[in-house]
């Protein structure tokens, strides 16, 4: 079946300009030029660190975190460096040095968390906190560093190991950690970890790796949210604790850090910072749908038994990366579905069927700032491959409403004011995917919610500065 209509044009168009363009980086060893890892850089986020000081950060995959002051990048920790040989950086797609937040109080504790990947040895030497598959071909590590001077722009302090997770492949590992920054001292979210957590890849070998590591099984990590204590000592290991407010406490059978499940590929969430403080996620599809998701204590997203709203069958086929209607009593399953979602629908003529057709959804969050008042309201999220922008009113994502809220597309525009897209500003001809040359899109804000675009394609961060009517 056909899935989902394509975003439609939104009539208005975001001004981008030039903010900063960070150093190459390669990974290590070197991959071959056309590889997906063969891009100018691998920078995933920009945000701000939280104390005041301006400093915004970004994390590179293949390895360092810079802090940049006026658009101006320097090293504050080389993360890749810290864990060789075991950094693992040069095989699958989200491997390496792939997230950081810091800690609520950074400036008082001087408290931030990484996650790496690692192979080699520490496959053999390292075991995992949290159920994981005995032939794991990589591990997400969560490291916590306590700056000796938080207000530095280089990082000198310690470091221990708050939590390690097992990977069937070296793809969907550890997407995302962060702090819910609504969250006030006193609340009951403060200060507590979210991990997003992919299935491993486990879906690439359905007829097997899925009876075992299905992401629907509660007693495993993997195609989980989890939600931890970083400074708490009852978890697996004694690194981190469990909240007691975890939908999963106490109940037989069920990891008591699983905070949601279900879920293929979580790349990325956020907190509306509006009235509400609702949780969004972005979940990369398998073959047919993207979905935004949101996400409450105790839901279920449905992989791998569904992807967005609609039944998957895996493994049952030829015809198994289909998308089928739900079933008249699928309200006996419990499922979650998406507020937004779209479908895989430009594919290049006679493309492979079930082969990637070069989607994957990249959730930004909600636009609350003040430069852009006719953006206000809505949800920011694009295409990673081919660098389209879209958006939709949050106030239509809600799942009382039963139905998706429509998407539109925002055009760009450079400083000139000439109409531009990001394929053909960051887009490299040796690295193509399904037709469009890969932008590696990525968001990011600063603390007064203002958006910033990436591309690891050339390495570049643009602000975006106005709209316009196109």
């Amino acid at each position: 079946m056909h899935p989902l209509p394509d975003p439609t044009p939104s009539g208005w168009g975001l001004t981008i300009t030039e903010f900063a363009t960070l150093p190459e980086s390669k990974p290590n060893p070197a991959v071959e030029t056309g590889d997906n890892l063969d891009r100018r850089n691998r920078i995933n986020f920009l945000g701000e660190v939280p104390d005041g000081s301006g400093r915004l950060f970004v994390p590179d995959l293949n390895g360092k975190l810079y802090v940049l002051r006026d658009g101006k990048p320097q090293v504050y920790l080389d993360v890749g460096a810290r864990f060789m040989p075991q950094f693992w950086n040069h095989e699958g797609i989200g491997t390496g040095f792939g997230f950081v937040a810091f800690h609520p109080e950074f400036a008082r504790n001087g408290k931030f968390y990484t996650v790496h990947t690692e192979g080699r040895d520490a496959l053999k030497t390292a075991k995992p906190d949290l159920p994981a598959p005995p032939e794991a071909e990589s591990h997400g590590v969560i490291t916590e560093w306590t700056a000796t001077n938080p207000a530095s722009d280089t990082f000198s302090g310690t470091s221990r190991q708050v939590l390690r997770l097992g990977f069937l492949w070296d793809i969907h590992g550890v997407q995302q950690i962060g702090f819910n920054p609504t969250a006030h001292p006193g609340s009951g979210d403060y200060g507590l970890l979210y991990l997003a957590v992919g299935d491993g890849g486990a879906a690439g070998d359905a007829t097997e790796s899925m009876k075992t590591l299905d992401p629907q099984d509660l007693h495993l990590p993997q195609g989980k949210i989890l939600r931890i204590d970083p400074l708490g000592k009852n978890g697996a290991g004694g690194g981190y604790g469990i909240p007691p407010s975890n939908p999963y406490v106490g109940k037989p059978g069920a990891l008591a850090e699983i905070y949601a499940s279900g879920l293929r590929g979580p790349y990325r969430f956020s907190w509306d910072p509006g009235e509400e403080h609702r949780m969004f996620l972005g979940n990369i599809g398998n073959e047919e749908v993207e979905s935004i998701y949101e996400v409450r204590p105790g839901d279920n997203f449905g992989w791998s038994g569904r992807e967005g709203p609609f039944v998957v069958r895996l493994g049952e086929g030829p015809d198994s990366c289909d998308v089928y209607a739900l079933p008249e009593d699928d309200h006996k399953n419990g499922f979650t579905y998406p507020v937004a979602a779209y479908g895989h629908n430009l594919r290049p003529p006679g493309w492979p069927k079930c082969e990637d057709s070069g989607y994957a959804v990249i959730a930004g969050s909600v636009y609350r700032g003040n430069d852009l008042p006719d953006l206000r309201g809505k949800f920011v999220f694009g295409d990673g491959v081919t660098g389209r922008i879209f958006s939709a009113n949050v106030a239509e994502m809600r799942r009382e409403a039963g139905k998706l809220a429509p998407i539109q597309e925002l055009a760009l525009f450079d400083q000139a004011g000439r109409q531009v897209t990001l394929e053909k500003l960051a887009g490299n001809p040796d690295v193509e995917l399904a037709g469009h040359l890969k932008v590696d899109l990525r968001f990011g804000t600063d603390a007064r919610g203002e958006l910033y675009l990436l591309s690891k394609a050339n390495g570049k961060i643009w602000k975006v500065t106005s709209m316009r009517k196109v």
